[in-house]
């Protein structure tokens, strides 16, 4: 799932990640469109092939998130909720050979790089997020900042602990691990949030060509670690850890939400016998008020 404002170059990033065209069609909204429009669902299924494996991917754009005045709707996490809602049926029916998993694995909040931090809507819309889906923050259209400038973002990003907002965690290695695969783990864990740039245009530069920006002072590559976070951010999504964001959806967030909807159930069926209780025992009532009155009127008549 990809989550953040119009303008910071969405379309471009997930066309970039994924190779595709997604947004072909897309019709850009005026102000006076954007001011009533809602938060709107939009899945897109890609096929690609890493590694001689073929991998479909389902993306989940969320247009219209932040553009309204009003942004108090919760249609993000609904979804979510509603993914899990279909995952926990299939799960309790008979046919459960061929369960179907829509559950969302990832959410890719993207941060803008304009301003001094995180605003409240970003804080507000994690915060109802982080129990439900694995977020993973990206530092948007990085290309607009200077190094120092993309330290300090990052450093204010990572301030969301205080928050009580929980991100995306690697899992720990191994003390068996191979050095270089720790030392790796250990550049995800200190890139984030990513610091990316998305660009479809090939450029050509010293007889090299490459998807990149050209700007006045120089040339920006989008897959160069010198420039951006990207070729991180693809690799950790599609290669090292797609996996891993499946089974804390699987074991943890999923997990809750069942043992929810579980404790739920049982309450729902412990009032419900206290209800059937409470009406029997009034008609017990009832039935020893009429024989009462039936004893009266017998003792009367005789």
């Amino acid at each position: 799932m990809v989550s953040f404002l119009s303008g910071l170059g969405k379309s471009t990033l997930i066309n970039s990640l994924f190779l595709t065209d997604l947004y072909k069609d897309r019709k850009v909204l005026n102000a006076e469109e954007r001011i009533s429009r809602t938060v709107a669902i939009i899945k897109h299924t890609v096929g690609i092939e890493e590694k001689g494996v073929k991998l479909r991917l389902t993306i989940i754009d969320t247009p219209g998130f932040g553009d309204a005045v009003n942004n108090t709707e919760r249609h993000i996490d609904d979804y979510i909720d509603q993914q899990f809602e279909q995952y926990f049926r299939d799960e309790s029916g008979l046919n459960r050979r061929n369960i179907q998993d829509n559950r969302v694995h990832c959410c890719l909040y993207f941060i803008s790089p304009f301003g001094h931090g995180l605003r409240p809507l970003d804080v507000d819309c994690m915060r109802a997020l982080h129990e439900k889906v694995n977020i993973i923050p990206v530092l948007a259209k990085a290309d607009s900042l200077t190094p120092a400038e993309v330290c300090r973002k990052k450093m204010k990003v990572t301030e969301i602990k205080q928050f009580g907002i929980n991100i995306y965690q690697f899992p720990e290695c191994d003390s068996d691990e191979d050095e270089d695969f720790k030392t790796q783990e250990q550049i995800l864990k200190n890139s984030i949030p990513f610091a990316v740039i998305g660009s479809n245009v090939q450029v050509e530069s010293k007889g090299r060509k490459f998807r990149g920006r050209v700007y006045p002072w120089g040339v920006v590559e989008v897959e160069n670690p010198a420039h951006s976070d990207f070729l991180l951010l693809r690799n950790m999504l599609v290669r090292t850890h797609m996996q891993d964001l499946k089974d804390v959806t699987r074991e943890i967030h999923y997990e809750n939400y069942r043992a929810q909807c579980i404790q739920n159930m049982t309450r729902m069926v412990v009032l419900e016998r206290k209800r059937r209780w409470v009406e029997l025992r009034k008609m017990q009532e009832v039935l020893e008020r009429i024989q009462e009155q039936m004893q009266h009127s017998h003792r009367s008549g005789c």
